[in-house]
């Protein structure tokens, strides 16, 4: 299986010629992210993470496209027909075996709402939480990683790892970050590596890993 980053907290699942992307979102730059998929995956309805208007393009394009989300998305966007996915579910779409984990985003501040918020599990591989710090009832081969975030500090990513103790992690969400602090967040993601033992680094656009 491929895992690529396009951006941001967008990445894209290829195996046996078949794609997934999870959370297209505004920060995605690549035009193209979407070409080829069969399915889209949404944690959540933050437009970081979902950029409505690239997803009812995609739609427009090809009617097939199969969009998965939880139900405070689908009932927000009633016209793209998504299909409501909760915690625990689990589904195939594109080949891809995928479990659903969590329910909530994190707090950013006690005197905002919090949104629903789901993290994927594809193949029982590769673990993309959203914006969350969900642990999954089973053990996680590939983290990908939230690095940056108005609900995430340097110390909550690394015990996050700790508890999730992955056998690889890789960065991302991450387009609020300078080239200077990526800088500071590789030195936490390197600490963490060298203290574990395991592949733990940032992830960069356009990046790909064999899993």
């Amino acid at each position: 299986m491929k895992l690529t980053k396009l951006g941001h907290a967008c990445v894209r699942l290829e195996k046996d010629g078949r794609a997934i992307v999870i959370d297209p979102g505004v920060f995605t730059p690549e035009e193209d992210a979407l070409a080829g998929a069969e399915a889209i995956l949404i944690t959540h309805e933050h437009p970081d993470h979902l950029d409505i208007d690239r997803v009812r393009r995609a739609r427009a394009g090809d009617p097939a496209l199969r969009i998965l989300a939880n139900r405070a998305v689908a009932e927000q966007f009633p016209d793209l027909g998504i299909q409501q996915v909760g915690h625990e579910d689990r589904f195939t779409v594109a080949g891809f075996d995928v479990q659903v984990y969590g329910d909530l985003h994190s707090v950013v501040h006690p005197d905002l709402p919090v949104v629903a918020n789901s993290g994927f599990l594809v193949e029982g591989e590769v673990f993309h939480p959203g914006d969350s710090f969900t642990v999954p009832g089973q053990p996680v081969p590939t983290l990908l990683t939230p690095c940056d975030a108005p609900w995430l500090k340097a110390a909550e990513m690394i015990d996050y790892l700790r508890e999730i103790a992955p056998d690889r992690a890789y960065s991302i969400h991450d387009a609020y970050v300078s080239t200077t602090g990526m800088g500071v967040v590789d030195s936490f993601l390197t600490w963490e590596r060298e203290r574990a033992g395991t592949d733990i680094r940032v992830f960069a656009p356009g990046e790909t890993v064999e899993l």
